[in-house]
């Protein structure tokens, strides 16, 4: 009857039926476009798998052949850039001699955004001469986390490193056992603070929390995600950020434990039979000598179903796929989503869209990785599954990740936990010859301040410029590697100066770093 139905319907009204029918599918199949399945795609996506876009650069890339100078280039470490990380003791090591009460913070968000929020919370704890009661983490709504500090940071490393600048406590003393998560969160407190404007000043501080602790003895501030301006701060409050981030914050033994073994394996160089069964031969090592055995790169590659529908780019999936992303924009940001007023072009030549799999992939051949390349892939599932990355596995067939190189006995303690595992791949990154990120995020920018802190090279794509290469088709593969690498010569971890308003955490000099 339906398709009798459908032959004597005119074109718009097809039309109008079809859409109709998409819109109808939700509620009697829900998993068709299940909202909360944020970083694995929904069944209606995988109906059909998205197919390659760039398959003439594909084919070059398949068959590159990396030249011994720039393969040389390419691995050398940086350069030492005239900037250290500083180190000088602050103005004054002693602690006040009495507290002005105690300052409580609740922190969203996952890993890297709470790392920076642990940060500002010490510096706002210095700036009001008061006790930091370690940092409670709020339940993660995408992932379910239930992570504490004390589950993903070693809390005596932190105490012990700060004790001479901020007095911090492990939990409120019984008199103030009633400030809790769940006491804020059952009315108006007089002593919660939840309108901290977002990049707020020193004096804001001063001037609206510092009243409450005097009167209270105590002052909890929710949210506080990104209320610390990074702007016209004294310079030892800015240089305690730094120390708090890039020496205070270390990761609990288990996670540094397996975070070790997976860099062990990284550098173990492998054997060719594991790459067989990818139709072409690796690319013999001789020519380049002992400069990539036991190397390895980092790829950190955010492409969640959550980036991939806020983007509103088209990643070739097709109108299924465009159907179902549509679908989760509105179920979850309700059709507010700014980007989507634009169109794919428009987004992709302003580098406003995550680079996909294979994009990434061929960003890496053109800059002179081989097929050899031991590749760790930092990433939480990837919307589209294995078909999205199987053109990325075609051009590195010994990437790696947490699955394949820890045993399901070693990974047990972490199941569940997407902080803890994101902790794992910020370690390994931390300890890797080269870092490169897919997208810009938070794990990105964390990373990238404190691999340039640490004078490590870090690749930062050039995002305008891959957006407009990659909707050029005629492009030959010489003519887009030419393009990638002149206009990557300066993006590969020189130092960039902080600049107003950027984040001290990303940019680290010139606060928290000196010149020789």
């Amino acid at each position: 009857m339906v398709p009798h139905l459908l032959n004597q319907l005119n074109h718009s009204q097809k039309s109008a039926f079809a859409v109709a029918f998409i819109l109808l599918l939700p509620p009697f199949f829900p998993n068709l476009f299940h909202p909360l399945a944020r970083s694995s795609p929904s069944m209606f996506s995988e109906w059909i798998a998205p197919k390659p876009r760039h398959l003439a650069l594909m084919e070059g890339a398949l068959q590159r052949h990396t030249p011994v100078e720039l393969h040389t280039n390419l691995w050398s470490p940086l350069a030492y850039q005239g900037w250290k990380p500083c180190t000088d003791p602050p103005k004054s090591t002693s602690l006040p001699e009495k507290s002005r009460g105690y300052i409580q913070v609740f922190l969203d968000g996952g890993l890297n955004q709470q790392r920076m929020g642990i940060c500002d919370a010490v510096a706002v704890a210095k700036i009001l001469n008061a006790t930091l009661v370690l940092p409670h983490f709020d339940v993660n709504p995408v992932w379910q986390d239930f992570s504490s500090f004390a589950d993903i940071f070693d809390v005596d490393h932190f105490i012990d490193v700060l004790r001479d600048e901020v007095s911090i406590i492990k939990e409120l003393p019984s008199d103030y056992s009633w400030s809790t998560r769940e006491y804020y969160g059952t009315g108006i407190r007089a002593t919660r603070i939840k309108t901290a404007p977002v990049q707020a000043s020193a004096d804001w501080y001063i001037e609206n929390v510092l009243p409450i602790l005097q009167s209270y003895g105590i002052a909890a501030i929710a949210p506080f995600s990104h209320r610390l301006t990074f702007n016209n701060l004294p310079s030892d409050i800015q240089r305690l950020r730094c120390k708090v981030n890039f020496q205070a914050l270390s990761f609990v033994p288990h996670v540094k434990e397996l975070g070790n073994t997976i860099v062990r394996r990284l550098r173990h160089t492998p054997g060719a039979n594991q790459a067989e069964g990818n139709g072409y031969l690796l690319e013999e090592t001789d020519q380049f000598g002992k400069q990539q055995t036991g190397k390895f790169v980092v790829l950190h590659l955010r492409f969640d179903k959550d980036m991939a529908a806020h983007s509103s780019c088209d990643f070739g999936g097709g109108k299924a796929e465009r159907l179902a992303l549509a679908k989760y924009r509105q179920v979850i940001w309700q059709g507010r989503v700014m980007k989507a007023q634009f169109t794919d072009e428009e987004l992709r030549s302003q580098g406003r869209c995550p680079l996909t799999p294979e994009e990434i992939g061929l960003l890496l051949a053109a800059l002179g990785f081989n097929n050899r390349t031991r590749l760790y892939l930092a990433s939480h599932k990837v919307y589209g599954g294995e078909a999205r990355l199987a053109t990325l596995t075609k051009l590195f067939p010994l990437m790696e990740d947490k699955k394949s190189l820890a045993s399901a006995e070693e990974l047990a303690k972490f199941t569940g936990k997407a902080s803890l595992l994101a902790a794992i791949d910020y370690y390994v990154s931390m300890h890797s010859d080269i870092f490169i990120s897919a997208s810009p995020g938070n794990m990105h920018n964390a990373l990238v301040g404190h691999r340039a802190y640490m004078n490590l090279k870090t690749i930062k794509p050039n995002m305008g410029l891959l957006g407009q290469l990659f909707q050029n088709n005629s492009l030959s593969w010489s003519e887009f590697q030419h393009a990638v690498l002149d206009g990557h010569k300066n993006r590969q971890g020189q130092i960039r100066l902080r600049k107003e308003r950027q984040s001290i955490y990303t940019y680290p000099a010139p606060d928290c770093m000196c010149t020789a």
